[in-house]
């Protein structure tokens, strides 16, 4: 089988790689000249053979992909199929879909997991679209899969918008996952008199106990690379896949206070003197009398009047 691909960056190009190890032909494109094997999108598809042409999609969401597919549209034939694999929004996948199919060309969204280890490791992929648009593919869900039993790694999630849908509920439960694991990892350090190493306590989690996982796995291994996480700040970025769980858990009324929490603390760690949380320390000063910290380090801190456990419980 001979596939294009558009976006040769960290996740389209590991992805080309383990294609072509499983015996996958692959056709390469990229913006960047140093790195594309085509000169350009025409290139890519009068490299690829017909009936049935495939190319994947893998370059940002929104309108960077937006303006691939309408290209795509005017270059590809009938029955040609454009898979699109990077993380947009499954409402997305519509719009997207009839971009193409008003040429002819079918449409599939996958969602793809695994980051940079997927190359040697494979990656968890979630597709929509129709069934026979995934036969086709299957040869190249196989390639990109890990090893086993199929329904392991690979899921025909439901329609055109699925597989991108189940992605995001996917990222929104690895939010929550890791938000579990850092407020872990934050209490037993909290404890040095009684867990002098905690990497040495999350190693021992890594088999028999309920908690493993691949994430924790990832957890040891940064320990173990910076002990006391030293080199880095606590700054932490969000996708936007985190945002879109809770805003479709919100449409849909479910409720999904992990994910939230965690989201939540994820804006909490750009904010290192919020002042929502000074404005909680002088609130609790003003009716408790509780001690405040001194924006002064070396100020010692203090309080006005005299708690009343009657009307101020904390």
């Amino acid at each position: 089988m001979h596939i294009g691909m558009v976006g040769l960056g960290r996740m389209g190009g590991n992805m080309v790689e383990r294609l072509r190890a499983a015996g996958i032909e692959v056709t390469g494109f990229d913006m960047n000249p140093e790195t594309s094997e085509v000169a350009s999108l025409a290139d890519l598809v009068a490299a690829l053979p017909q009936p049935r042409r495939v190319v994947w999609v893998m370059v940002p969401a929104g309108e960077p992909t937006a303006a691939v597919l309408r290209d795509l549209a005017d270059l590809l034939d009938e029955d040609d199929v454009v898979v699109e694999g990077g993380n947009s929004h499954f409402q997305e996948d519509k719009a997207n879909a009839a971009t193409l199919s008003a040429q002819g060309v079918r449409y599939v969204d996958v969602g793809v997991s695994g980051g940079v280890w997927g190359r040697d490791n494979g990656y968890g992929l979630m597709a929509g679209g129709e069934k026979d648009d995934i036969d086709l593919l299957m040869p190249v869900f196989d390639a990109l899969r890990p090893e086993g039993p199929r329904e392991e790694g690979f899921v025909h999630a439901g329609p055109v918008g699925a597989g991108h849908y189940a992605k995001m509920v996917h990222n929104g439960i690895e939010y929550g996952l890791m938000q579990a694991y850092a407020e872990g990892y934050q209490l037993l350090e909290s404890r040095e008199d009684l867990i002098p190493d905690v990497g040495a306590v999350f190693t021992a989690w890594r088999r028999g106990t309920v908690v493993r996982s691949w994430l924790l796995d990832l957890m040891v291994r940064a320990v173990q690379e910076d002990p006391g996480l030293d080199d880095i700040t606590g700054w932490v970025e969000d996708s936007g896949e985190g945002r879109w769980t809770i805003m479709e858990a919100i449409d849909e009324a479910v409720p999904v206070p992990v994910i939230s929490a965690a989201l939540f603390a994820r804006f909490s760690s750009r904010l290192p003197n919020s002042s929502a949380m000074r404005a909680v320390a002088a609130l609790r000063k003003q009716f408790g009398g509780h001690s405040v910290k001194a924006a002064d380090p070396g100020a010692a801190p203090t309080a006005t009047g005299t708690p009343d456990p009657a009307v101020d419980p904390e």
